[in-house]
């Protein structure tokens, strides 16, 4: 099986001495989808824009699909998509009118860009509202928006950043579905983190456990459980960081 994301002892330091990431190390399988858990301040964002070659790690090494984020940027975005947290749209811009532009950007072909502005206008499901200002949009409707940009590309790793952020709990099942579909049928590769610990277990393959720039755990949903003892993933992290804390 292809490696997708191989990160090796990935050490993050940002002006003030403030360690963000202690040696992290984790591969991601392509095809599969890799979920990051931990608390704000466990180093999840950071590790997410180091792989989408946004921010250069202190030191250590990243690849994806065998080429280095820091030696080869521009061949890495090709094969990528990002989905900040905290990502915004042009509010002047209309929904359809942001979806076209991102088409614009990232195909040449009119085919394909007709392609992809029917797949994001789809994922996005925004009736008539896409016809309206960004500006106007509740958080959960420039969320699908934004995510639907990401997905539509189908891109070969698709970097998710708490992709339900601002979403209520049907918008939240719809997302999901529509990563599982995106996952399944086009194979895209998916590496997401969320603070919810569900969403978590319902998308991902394995799971890597975030802790204070550490990897305290990883393997499936599934097999955390079963050595921790434990019922759900909220319990399997509260075990293995009184297991860390302990070592």
């Amino acid at each position: 099986m292809e490696i997708a994301i191989d990160v090796r002892d990935l050490v993050k330091i940002y002006p003030g001495n403030i360690v963000a990431l202690r040696g992290l190390s984790f591969k991601v399988f392509e095809g599969e989808v890799y979920g990051l858990i931990g608390p704000n301040g466990a180093g999840k964002t950071t590790t997410l824009r180091i792989i989408a070659t946004l921010l250069r790690p202190t030191s250590g090494n990243v690849r994806v699909f065998g080429m280095n984020v820091l030696l080869d940027p521009i061949r890495v975005r090709k094969q990528i998509a990002y989905l900040p947290e905290d990502a915004g749209g042009y509010k002047r811009l209309s929904g359809r009118e942001f979806i076209e532009l991102m088409a614009r950007i990232r195909f040449k072909e009119s085919r394909d860009r007709e392609e992809y502005i029917g797949n994001a206008m789809k994922i996005a499901d925004l009736g008539d509202a896409v016809d309206r200002k960004i500006e106007g949009y509740s958080k959960g409707m420039k969320r699908r928006l934004l995510l639907a940009t990401v997905l539509a590309a189908r891109p070969r790793l698709a970097i998710l950043d708490e992709p339900t952020s601002g979403l209520d709990v049907l918008q939240s099942l719809k997302v999901r579905e529509v990563i599982k579909s995106y996952n399944k049928n086009y194979g895209v590769t998916v590496l997401l983190s969320s603070h919810n610990m569900l969403e978590i277990e319902f998308l991902s393959d394995r799971v890597g456990m975030i802790f204070k720039g550490n990897l305290l755990a990883e393997g499936s949903p599934k097999k955390l459980k079963e050595l921790s003892e434990a019922s759900n993933l909220e319990e399997v992290f509260k075990f293995f960081v009184g297991k860390g804390a302990a070592g």
